[in-house]
């Protein structure tokens, strides 16, 4: 077998019947080239092989001081039985984009599963309060269970992550109640076109409360947002200010939620799946007095027996649905920030919302003016417009 290794440009080139060893000086740093069933009897072959090898990577490092030596690993694949590690990086990439393909159509499913659903339970049962309450304690039933059951492990917790938890929940609890509110009141997609100007807030609230600076680009980027959502606003058919005014409130509440997520999870270890879950459980405490103040008991038992009596059993099945959709596409978007980058999350979420409006609008046959779907689409390009800019 020959073996030849230069320093200066490690190309090797390997044929099978030799030891692969030399040694410059006994004294001197050693170099050797670890390769399967190195023996040290000189008796035996140390690599006895019928077909050529091809070097795919050849890498050189230090070991531990005391042996004082470098090691060159040499990494080589038979020709026509196997591939060369750049390929197994390839296909790992490629694996890695249907990965986060299957997230992003996965989040917009659940998440125009879930629209559908919540719209027809508050049209039947209109207490945004309670509902809102029932999306969270579902959520948080199903992730006990399932920490229980060892389906899915439990996160490793303490008093400092539910300390700096507490403000994302409080943030995610106004910015969840704030949104079913809006939707209580006014058309699902009329509720999406004005979330859309979520960017708007942000860029906003970054620059006035947090000091922070943008290139014009990112400025310029939310003309669109704020011309385009007025314009769907003003031309709105069944316009309702509390509507309105819920879709505005769920924006800078979920701006604040980001703002307080990115301080508060800095060097914590706790999967995306695992902390909407524990977010969930938090923002449940929190709100169940504030529903129970606001609506109270009376309220839902009231309206339970009227939507009972107008839609039947199915109400039953609508109001679970909501719930569990509602967990599985947040679930499931938290999930995706694990693999993605922020700006190809934003698009991601750019892409949901014209799902959302697209399904509600034939689903409900929400009266849609042409200059009303015009504000819509500059409002969602300028969200386009801004994901790239931000970048």
């Amino acid at each position: 077998m020959i073996c030849s290794i230069k320093q200066s440009t490690i190309t090797p080139t390997i044929n099978g019947s030799d030891t692969i060893f030399r040694r410059k000086n006994m004294s001197a740093i050693q170099r050797s080239l670890i390769l399967p069933s190195l023996n040290a009897n000189k008796s035996k072959p140390v690599l006895s092989m019928s077909k050529p090898l091809h070097v795919s990577k050849v890498e050189s490092f230090e070991l531990s001081k005391p042996q004082k030596r470098t090691l060159i690993t040499c990494k080589a694949y038979e020709a026509d039985r196997s591939e060369p590690i750049e390929a197994s990086e390839v296909k790992s990439e490629a694996a890695k984009r249907v990965k986060i393909g299957i997230y992003f159509a996965t989040w917009w499913a659940l998440n125009v599963v879930f629209n559908i659903y919540n719209k027809k339970v508050l049209n039947a049962f209109p207490y945004p309060w309670l509902t809102s309450t029932l999306s969270l304690a579902c959520g948080s039933l199903m992730m006990m269970i399932s920490w229980a059951t060892r389906i899915a492990e439990a996160p490793n917790t303490d008093f400092e992550f539910w300390k700096t938890l507490f403000p994302v929940a409080v943030a995610h609890t106004i910015g969840h109640v704030a949104a079913t509110v809006s939707m209580s009141k006014v058309a699902v997609s009329f509720t999406h076109i004005i979330k859309s100007g979520e960017p708007a807030f942000s860029v906003l609230v970054s620059r006035f409360l947090l000091g922070e600076t943008f290139p014009p680009s990112v400025y310029m980027s939310l003309v669109p947002i704020i011309g385009g959502c007025a314009l769907a606003a003003v031309t709105e058919l069944n316009f309702n200010m509390i509507g309105f005014m819920g879709a505005m409130i769920s924006n800078l509440a979920f701006v604040f939620r980001n703002i307080f997520s990115k301080r508060g999870m800095k060097g914590k270890s706790v999967s995306g799946m695992n902390y909407y879950a524990c977010l969930s459980i938090l923002s449940l405490f929190i709100l169940t007095p504030f529903a129970i103040a606001v609506e109270g008991p009376q309220m839902w038992a009231a309206g339970w027996q009227t939507a009972l009596s107008q839609i039947g059993p199915n109400f039953i099945w609508w109001l679970a649905a909501q719930s569990v959709f509602y967990h599985l596409y947040n679930q499931v978007s938290y999930m995706s920030l694990n693999e993605i980058s922020p700006l190809t999350f934003s698009i991601g979420n750019t892409m949901k919302r014209i799902s959302v409006i697209v399904s509600s609008i034939i689903i409900f046959h929400t009266p849609v003016q042409p200059i009303n779907a015009l504000g819509a689409a500059i409002a969602i390009l300028g969200t386009f417009l801004y994901s790239q800019a931000k970048q």
